[in-house]
């Protein structure tokens, strides 16, 4: 699947249904619980040295919760480990980015979150590089609230927002990784981000998904 293709390619309203077999879901939500019980069991020391690290050298929660908009635009808690300073989480509170009366036809192409104004901390700079500060929302995954590949969680008041053609993401789960995700897209890129993530969702198979999660761990690209 190349991006050529997902630039030439249409995609569905929101009100389309998905014309994927049930057969593939069930086979994925399997592998979701399946692989994400074995990895929170083998990365548990892991995550309560990194809990324990975070407790002694900054103040605050190890692990924060922060709400997202999940599948069929049903609201959840996604968990992550702590990475900012308490100053920038106060200002992370507050909404980055401006609603205009242009939004009532969706969010615009250009929208850039302006995520850089949360400071990061040394432990935070560390887990961010290597993204193990994903490693909670493995119970996400187990849950059910996320799985393993699909379109980057969103935040509530962005996709209170959508039209229905952005609005067709919100079709399947959010994913720890994704097919924008591993080409380097991200919040700063926002009708990048949808066009990439309608394609996945357009396209999703089990093949897609194994090639997804290999070039997450062997060929990740910088997102920018």
């Amino acid at each position: 699947m190349g991006v050529q293709q997902v630039y030439s390619q249409s995609y569905p309203s929101n009100s389309a249904p998905i014309e994927k077999p049930n057969s593939y879901f069930i086979m994925k939500r399997i592998v979701d619980i399946t692989v994400s019980l074995a990895l929170l069991i083998l990365f548990a020391p892991l995550m309560i040295g990194i809990s324990w690290i975070l407790h002694k050298k900054e103040s605050g929660p190890a692990i924060i919760k922060q709400m997202r908009m999940g599948k069929n635009k049903r609201p959840f808690m996604m968990y992550a480990f702590s990475t900012t300073t308490p100053a920038s989480k106060v200002i992370y509170a507050f909404p980055p980015y401006q609603f205009t009366a242009s939004w009532s036809g969706g969010v615009p192409n250009e929208l850039e979150l302006e995520q850089n104004r949360c400071l990061l901390t040394k432990t935070g700079k560390k887990l961010k590089k290597y993204h193990l500060d994903k490693l909670p929302q493995l119970w996400n995954v187990l849950k059910g609230d996320m799985s393993l590949v699909g379109p980057s969680p969103e935040y509530p008041d962005i996709a209170s927002h959508y039209n229905d053609y952005q609005a067709y993401r919100l079709k399947v789960k959010p994913g720890i990784t994704g097919y924008a995700q591993i080409h380097g897209i991200s919040n700063k890129q926002h009708d990048k981000k949808i066009r990439f993530d309608l394609f996945y969702i357009s396209n999703c198979s089990g093949r897609l998904d194994t090639k997804i999660v290999f070039r997450t761990f062997f060929s990740r690209k910088k997102q920018v």
